[in-house]
């Protein structure tokens, strides 16, 4: 292939650190045509999605070489080109709103509240359905990708190559952000229209990427890996399944998938001020289980730790 390296880089190269993250690289990535290789891949292609151009030397990129085998042997992620009108022109964000900043500096998780000119609305019914799933660990149950059922499987190509998908997965993922307040400025924004906070747009940008390129349901748990740094372990375990469940699923509207998502349990209709349950929780009409299920890890200290402090509201 063109523009490719003399010679293969090394996954386990020492003394190189991402210039995005400023961490060790653990998947090292290629710009084309710039060749430019200080990256981690996840890293570089979350920064292309928002702007096509190499972050050190500015030139447009077109593809990002990664998972280097030999010189010839490596995979091709293809950038899309931006097309952002010129910097002369368009207002810089604040250094506060840019959501790598967050990645760099690995800032708290729990921003300052932002201000507000009227009262927080109540949290809908939706919302606090989906935080009684993460506080309960529940699965939804497996569905299969039959012409009756209308599921069908997903590989990272397809999701790469399809608007659509993508589309309908920042419509699940947009929500289901807003069920962890320490990733928003306030804890008690429900309302549709609401623009999340930069910690979850940056997090909702990288998802995304991580879905064009990461079999999410693959046992080797790398997109698990990659999401629990932000989530927690158990979070981010749950969070994959339901989010291919849901696009697995023919629902383009997340008050039909709602409707139809089964758990063991029937999800509960009330809930206190606190967001807890009203009555004890009943069991699914649907008899199957779920074939996700959620394996007990042997967890450091640090991982309890962690699962902790991103327990959902």
């Amino acid at each position: 292939m063109e523009n490719a390296p003399a010679a293969s880089p090394s996954k386990d190269d020492s003394g190189d650190a991402c210039v995005i993250c400023l961490s060790s690289i653990t998947e090292r990535a290629i710009t084309a045509p710039c060749n430019h290789y200080t990256f981690d891949f996840i890293c570089i292609v979350s920064w292309l999605q928002e702007k096509s151009s190499c972050p050190l030397c500015k030139a447009e990129v077109k593809a990002v070489q990664y998972d280097w085998r030999s010189p010839e042997d490596y995979k091709t992620y293809t950038v899309s080109a931006t097309h952002r009108p010129p910097s002369s022109s368009t207002p810089r964000a604040p250094a506060s709103q840019n959501p790598f900043r967050r990645f760099q500096n690995r800032p708290p998780r729990r921003p300052q509240a932002a201000r507000r000119d009227c009262p927080p609305l109540n949290p809908d019914i939706a919302l606090v359905r989906r935080r009684h799933v993460y506080r309960h660990k529940l699965y939804s149950l497996h569905v299969g990708a039959n012409r009756i059922s209308r599921y069908q499987n997903l590989t990272p190509d397809m999701v790469a190559t399809s608007p659509d998908l993508q589309s309908r997965a920042k419509m699940w993922i947009r929500r289901e952000l807003r069920v962890f307040s320490f990733l928003h400025s306030d804890t008690e924004t429900t309302a549709e229209d609401t623009t999340t906070s930069s910690n979850a747009e940056f997090l909702l940008t990288y998802i995304i990427s991580i879905l064009k390129t990461v079999d999410i349901k693959s046992s080797t748990g790398h997109a698990e890996d990659l999401l629990q740094e932000f989530l927690g372990r158990d979070n981010a375990r749950l969070f994959l399944h339901e989010l291919n469940a849901w696009l697995r699923s023919p629902y383009t509207k997340l008050d039909d998938w709602d409707r139809h998502v089964q758990y063991t349990e029937r999800l509960p209709d009330q809930f206190d001020t606190e967001g807890r349950a009203v009555g004890r929780p009943r069991p699914s009409k649907c008899r199957s289980r779920s074939r996700s299920p959620d394996p007990e890890k042997r967890r450091t200290w640090r991982e309890r730790e962690t699962m902790r402090r991103y327990q959902p509201d």
